[in-house]
């Protein structure tokens, strides 16, 4: 268990860094994976050799971050609210000496956006000395239409003078991230996440966005209980 910070700069016009506090619960055992606000449900998997593995799991994701209020900014003056939700879909993993390969789909549970969304990322570790863990990542992200509609589109009943209407299409987001995981003690870590997204051109070209790319951070404690 543990408690973490984050930080997000969002893409639309007008809007200032958000920070929230999240706690973190951890939990892992041969049939499920816990982190914060996702959890897999693992299902059999293969094992190819003594250095691959092939893992397939059915997921579950609550996006706290995306979305916002008409309040957010003067860019959503007289715009309806769009939220974040419940996202849930399958995940595959292939674990190798080299690096791991992920590919993960998810659809809007929630029914906010009816969207769907997925991601293909590559993703290595190096452990330096006893204490340190590194692992950079990269991820292709990919919205379908309605998310990017959703999100970043503006109806025609929202559009002003200075707001076109707008109809988002699906478009392909790339982000280059590191996750560092320091270790002390026998129960302690702390881990700090950075990453920054280049947002695909059909969310570059809504009205609403002002940025080419969106960044994140988080950084949590957590105490493992052994």
């Amino acid at each position: 268990m543990g408690i973490g910070a984050a930080v997000k700069q969002k893409p639309y016009i007008g809007t200032d860094s958000e920070g929230k506090v999240i706690p973190i619960l951890q939990f892992e055992n041969k049939y499920v994976r816990v982190f914060g606000p996702g959890i897999d449900v693992k299902l059999p998997g293969l094992r190819i050799g003594d250095t691959q593995r092939i893992n397939v799991s059915v997921v579950g994701r609550y996006d706290l971050s995306a979305g916002y209020e008409a309040s957010d900014s003067w860019i959503f003056s007289g715009m309806s609210e769009r939220k974040g939700g419940i996202w849930a879909g399958a995940k595959i993993r292939w674990e190798n000496s080299l690096a791991n390969l992920s590919a993960e789909w998810l659809g809007d549970a929630s029914g906010y956006s009816k969207g769907q969304r997925g991601g293909l990322g590559l993703e290595r570790s190096w452990r330096l000395g006893k204490h340190l863990m590194l692992s950079p990542r990269l991820t292709a992200k990919w919205q379908d239409s309605k998310y990017v509609d959703y999100y970043f589109g503006v109806r025609d009943s929202e559009a002003t003078a200075g707001r076109a209407a707008y109809r988002g299409v699906s478009g392909i987001s790339v982000e280059a991230g590191l996750r560092s995981l320091f270790l002390f003690g026998r129960n302690h870590s702390v881990i700090l996440d950075i990453g920054v997204t280049k947002l695909a051109p059909e969310i570059k070209h809504s009205p609403l966005v002002g940025r080419a790319s969106e960044s994140n951070a988080f950084l949590g404690y957590v105490y493992r209980f052994r």
